[in-house]
């Protein structure tokens, strides 16, 4: 029995020793956690080029070739590198031409890079890199320290078309971000940076492009704004006549368009602690508006609104920070696409209270009480915020810079805008005024 047993274990012993010996020559991968992809694009002619560099330990559940301690076998790993791309890259990537998917690409070219190559800095250098000779195993190159380029063609109809992409490479790891450079036909570049899968992303957006993609930022940016959206709902408690409304929406739209517009040109601090502070302060506006609520002192609002708006247009241009490199060359009518997009969401959000806030002091307690307690509520809330942001600013050292050209204009601009505003509140206020009641 034991002689049997010997016979049959021996066969399964000699495979797992070939298993274990072969493993030193061979290895496979898991999704790494992040990995940071790069692109190039750009149409001529008939052909629109796509270059797409990645890191090659994010083709996870690949059979990595393998000599010596460690390094990566190109000779064994070259033909099976059209392979990788054909699994991994090209099934993902979905460029458009006037809206309309192309086909599938044709595979010109892979490479194998080292992180300390700059050829990517114009495409024709990253076109001759990419298809160039491989590296030699006599480099000794680390398999998990490398890059792999690939350059994908296109037919298209004319390079003047309008042309997007939707990368799609979320696949390779648990947080992807691609950076991306399109070059336009007459020399001229856009430059984007995508977290994820970021959807279908015009390459050079026309104006109305633009103009509705800041549109919608600027309404779902106010509905996701849980301070925003508080700060609103203080004003509304005391005041749910439309008359009053008026004027101080209006305040409130001026200032903080200014504040909005002058942050996304430049004219603001770049300071690392100038975001956290603007925070504060609007968690402390909220909690100012809610106790004016409570000891019943709301008046000239529209000036609270003028002034606390300023501050909050610093927090909006915040969303901006990221996504204005998808306004292409159309950056005045995107910041007023996004203002538009941020007063729709107010005169929304208005529509939804002012009844909602009329019908509860009608008809389930009385309005006094009733705005005690939500502006009581609304205080505590903003209260924590402001105890919580402030921990997060005080990490930072608040040393002012020297006033520079930049700051002087940033203050004229306040100055200016805070008296247009002042000018056209008491002109709604006159008008509101003079008719009957």
């Amino acid at each position: 029995m034991r002689e049997q047993l010997r016979f049959v274990l021996r066969p399964c012993l000699f495979v797992q020793l070939l298993a274990v010996a072969g493993s030193g020559t061979v290895r496979g991968h898991e999704i790494p956690s992040e990995v940071v992809a790069r692109m190039l694009a750009r149409a001529e002619g008939r052909n629109f080029q796509l270059l797409v560099r990645v890191p090659l330990d994010s083709m996870r559940d690949v059979e990595v070739p393998e000599f010596g301690p460690g390094y990566l076998d190109i000779e064994t790993l070259s033909p099976q590198l059209g392979e990788l791309a054909a699994q991994w890259i090209v099934p993902f990537v979905e460029i458009y031409e006037n809206a309309q998917r192309l086909p599938a690409p044709k595979l010109a070219a892979t490479q194998i890079s080292l992180p300390s190559n700059r050829s990517l800095a114009s495409f024709d250098q990253a076109v001759t890199h990419v298809s160039g000779p491989k590296p030699a195993n006599a480099e000794n190159l680390i398999w998990d320290q490398v890059l792999f380029d690939v350059l994908l063609e296109y037919p298209i109809l004319a390079e003047t078309s309008g042309f997007s992409i939707r990368p799609r490479l979320d696949h390779l790891a648990d947080r992807v971000t691609t950076a991306m450079r399109f070059e336009l036909p007459g020399g001229a570049t856009r430059a984007y940076q995508f977290s994820q899968d970021p959807g279908r992303v015009p390459l050079d957006p026309s104006w109305l492009q633009a103009a509705w993609r800041f549109v919608k930022l600027g309404f779902v940016h106010i509905l996701d704004g849980a301070d925003h959206l508080l700060f609103l709902f203080c004003l509304v408690i005391p005041l749910r006549r439309m008359r009053p409304l008026v004027l101080i929406v209006t305040s409130f739209t001026i200032a903080h368009s200014i504040t909005l517009i002058a942050s996304a040109l430049g004219f603001a601090p770049d300071a690392l602690w100038f975001p956290p502070l603007v925070e504060t302060l609007i968690a402390v506006s909220i909690v100012y508006m809610a106790l004016e609520n409570i000891v019943g002192a709301a008046r000239r609002r529209w000036l609270v609104a003028l002034g606390f708006g300023l501050v909050h247009g610093f927090g909006f241009s915040f969303a901006l920070r990221e996504t204005l490199q998808f306004a292409g060359s159309h950056l005045v009518t995107s910041l007023l696409s996004f203002n538009v997009g941020v007063e729709l969401g107010q005169l929304f959000v208005l529509v939804l209270l002012v009844p909602a806030l009329t019908g509860l002091f009608r008809f389930v307690v009385a309005e006094r009480i009733g705005t005690i307690i939500l502006s009581a509520l609304a205080a505590h809330h903003a209260w924590h915020w402001s105890l919580e942001r402030s921990e997060i600013l005080a990490r930072f050292d608040l040393n002012w810079t020297p006033w520079t050209a930049e700051t002087w204009w940033l203050a004229g601009l306040l100055v200016l805008g805070a008296a247009a505003a002042v000018a056209v509140a008491q002109y709604w206020r006159m008008k509101v005024n003079a008719r009957p009641r």
